[in-house]
Order: C-alpha cells, then sequence, then structure tokens
C-alpha cells in the first residue's frame, strides 16, 4: 500500500504550485559595492566536475598572506545575497570567497535548484581546497561564515576540518529536528501534511528518473513555500537580483529535519561565534543555545532580541557585523 500511494503522490496531476515571482516597483536599493576599498573577481572551482561560482574579495592594499573569509548564503540563498557581508570584511582586511551552491545561481549544476545537503558540505570542502592553494592566503588563518542552513554547515565543516581558525554561524539552523517541530506547531495540521506529500513527490520523482517537483523557497502568508516565517518574502525580495529563481526541489521538506549539525559541535576545535535571534520562527533560539553548551569554551554568543530575518537589514545588520568583524579580528 505504501509504494502504490508513493507512485500516485509522484505521478498523479494536479500537484502544481503557483509561481511566486519576486521583484516590483518598491524593490528595496541594494546595498551599493563600495569600489574604492575593495576589488571582486569573478573566480570558479569544480565540485566532481561540477562548475561552481565564486566572488573573490580582496582589500585594494594586498599584505602577504591575507587571513580569508569562506561563506555562502542560507536556505536558497546565492552569494549576492550575502555580499552586504562580504562587502564589510575586506574593508577589515581580510580576504573574501562567496560562492553559490551547486544547482543554484551561477554555479552549474543539475537538476537546478537542488538544495540536497550532502552536495552543498562538499561544496564547502571544495571551497576551501580552492582557498587554501591561493598564493596571498595564509591556510592557518582561514575562517567560515555562515547564515540559517549555511550556519549549520560551517559547524559540520569545522568538525570535519580542524585546520579551519574560526567559525560565525549567524541564526544558525543547527538541529533540523528542533526546526520542523516548531513549523509543525506553528502551522495547521493540514498544511504541514500537504508539504509532506509536496517533498514526497519530488523524491520519488528523482528515484523513477522524471523530472524535479519544485515549489518557492519563500512565499506569502497562506500559500506554499519553504519558508513563510514573518518578512521572509520581503526580506528574499530585498537581497535578491532581478534574475534570482524563487523555486526549489521539494524534497529538502522530506530531508531537512534529518539534519542536525548539533551533533557535531562536539567535534570542533576552533572558536565559534553563535549569533542568536530571540524571536526566531524558523530556527529555535534554544537549539543554537543547546550547541553553545557543547562548545563550551570555544563558543561566543551574541543575542539579539529580533526575527530570523530582522538580522539581515538596518539597526540589526550593523549590530551582527560589527561583532563578526570583531571577532574575526580576535582569532584571525
Amino acid at each position: 500500500m505504501a509504494v502504490i500511494y508513493l507512485l500516485i503522490v509522484a505521478v498523479v496531476p494536479g500537484f502544481k504550485v503557483p509561481d511566486q515571482p519576486l521583484g516590483n516597483d518598491e524593490r528595496a536599493v541594494k546595498i551599493p559595492r563600495e569600489e574604492s576599498f575593495i576589488s571582486r573577481k569573478d573566480v570558479s572551482f569544480n565540485v566532481k566536475e561540477t562548475e561552481i561560482s565564486a566572488w573573490l574579495y580582496l582589500p585594494r592594499c594586498i599584505p602577504e598572506h591575507l587571513p580569508y573569509i569562506v561563506m555562502a548564503s542560507g536556505l536558497g540563498g546565492t552569494k549576492d545575497m550575502g555580499e552586504g557581508y562580504a562587502l564589510r570584511f575586506p574593508k577589515a582586511g581580510f580576504a573574501v570567497l562567496s560562492f553559490d551552491y551547486r544547482c543554484f545561481g551561477q554555479s552549474k549544476g543539475l537538476p537546478r535548484q537542488l538544495m540536497w545537503i550532502p552536495y552543498q558540505l562538499e561544496d564547502w570542502a571544495a571551497a576551501l581546497e580552492y582557498a587554501r592553494a591561493l598564493s596571498m592566503v595564509d591556510p592557518g588563518r582561514i575562517a567560515l561564515w555562515g547564515t540559517s542552513l549555511s550556519g549549520g554547515h560551517v559547524i559540520v565543516t569545522a568538525a570535519r576540518d580542524h585546520k579551519i581558525a574560526c567559525v560565525v554561524a549567524q541564526c544558525p539552523g543547527v538541529d533540523g529536528r528542533a526546526s520542523a517541530e516548531l513549523v509543525f506547531k506553528t502551522l495547521p495540521l493540514g498544511y504541514n501534511l500537504h508539504m509532506l506529500m509536496h517533498g514526497q513527490r519530488d523524491l520519488v520523482r528523482s528515484w523513477l528518473g522524471l523530472s524535479s517537483h519544485k515549489i518557492p523557497i519563500v512565499g506569502k502568508p497562506g500559500s506554499i513555500a519553504l519558508m513563510m516565517a514573518s518578512n521572509a518574502y520581503e526580506a528574499f525580495d530585498q537581497l535578491t537580483r532581478d534574475d534570482f529563481v524563487n523555486e526549489a526541489c521539494a524534497r529538502i521538506i522530506i530531508r531537512g529535519d534529518k539534519y542536525r549539525p548539533i551533533k557535531c559541535a562536539h567535534d570542533v576545535q576552533c572558536p565559534v561565534l553563535l549569533q542568536i535571534c530571540e524571536k526566531d520562527q524558523l530556527v529555535p533560539a534554544e537549539s543554537i543555545e543547546d550547541t553553545g553548551k557543547i562548545l563550551g569554551q570555544r563558543a561566543q554568543i551574541r543575542r539579539y532580541t529580533i526575527g530570523h530575518f530582522d538580522i539581515y537589514f538596518g539597526k540589526n545588520f550593523e549590530m551582527s557585523v560589527y561583532d563578526q568583524i570583531e571577532f574575526f579580528k580576535q582569532h584571525l
């Protein structure tokens, strides 16, 4: 019976989700590039013969053996979404490598918009390998920066790679199970079951060699989307470019709760800055606090009485990036 159910979910018509394109006449002005302070180069590296697109930011005056920050955006994000941070770090004397995960943004890879955690962790490892091979970089002073889902990725990466000097994890998704439980409590049962069927449809279609089933990454209240937290749609609308594709393969819905970077925290050997949004609707603050307890003296914790997406804008962004730069100065 289970097999029949999954086959029906995979192939029956009627699962089409309305598109939710981003961008309108009220779209916010992007953070300006500060060309006088930095240079930004288009670079790339390969992961299993798949080309990964990245931006390399360097201070205008390049000393020998720069400290280096490797970074990537969160759930469904692309490298332009983190440029507000990437522009600040070279002004403080750090080089930055910001990359798009495979299947997203300007990186290659099929199926497009595939959000697959094992692949993304491989992308992080490859980005580190590329960074360490750069002549101007001090391989002993490489840090990781992640936010939301990538905030969990940097914990896992540092647990696997003990050469990392330090880590910044901003409102990090460190426990997929806890996040799933939070969403399940917040949204109606019928909605959660509907979302589960979307995830099952995409996963089974991938087993059968059929085309991917995709849903929006962010959506307005009452819609079908991976994220409908307060101001999620508005935040993506302001942070993304006009060519941003607001969709992802739905299989992440039934895989995300299995991802628990908190389980790796005891293997991390470097300092970690954990930035907690205390009113977060996507990531339970308690899960980050628990991660800090596991890290013990290696953890520095900063708390902000804001929601998940508030940290990317205005004074909240300024507080966050100030704390990050001070942390990087201390440990790099």
